[in-house]
């Protein structure tokens, strides 16, 4: 049976970063520098999410993850009301829209994180998470194996 070339986006470790993100809502959420941890906080429960952006005058300056705020906050005894400054991470790593799956998920696996902000043209426009990834990574697997099995039906019933 000929099988069919696939084209670089349907292998998943090629497939582009603005292909995933157009299933994900569009939604950036962030937070000041000069925001409270609590504040932060409460936007992350709000939004059932891990993560929130630092920005300041459009530009990244930091992210603030929930083990952020229990390992630099009430760990070490600080108020929910410290500023977000003091407690996030400044050193951000971004993923750009022309990112693939693979470029994604090892920058993750080498940074030990699991949130990566997404820019295009240097402007934050989201978040994509280890968990987006992996649900990329459950539907194209489900494809392929609904792919094989229609390709064995097919065989099965040809040489019968």
């Amino acid at each position: 049976m000929d099988h069919p070339l696939r084209r670089p986006e349907e292998i998943l470790a090629y497939r582009p970063l603005k292909q995933m993100l157009a299933s994900k809502p569009k939604a950036l959420w962030t937070v000041g520098p000069g925001d409270s941890a609590l504040s932060a906080m409460r936007l992350m429960d709000e939004k059932n999410i891990g993560l929130v952006v630092v920005m300041e005058n459009k530009a990244i300056v930091g992210v603030v993850s929930e083990r952020d705020c229990v390992r630099r906050l009430v760990l070490a005894g600080k108020s929910p009301e410290t500023p977000v400054a003091d407690i996030m991470v400044r050193d951000v790593v971004t993923a750009d829209i022309g990112d693939t799956f693979g470029n994604c998920l090892k920058r993750m696996h080498d940074h030990r994180i699991r949130h990566l902000p997404v820019v295009e043209n240097g402007v934050a426009i989201g978040v994509i998470s280890i968990r987006d990834l992996l649900s990329e990574a459950v539907a194209h697997h489900a494809k392929i194996i609904g792919e094989l099995e229609l390709e064995r039906m097919t065989m099965l019933t040809s040489t019968a």
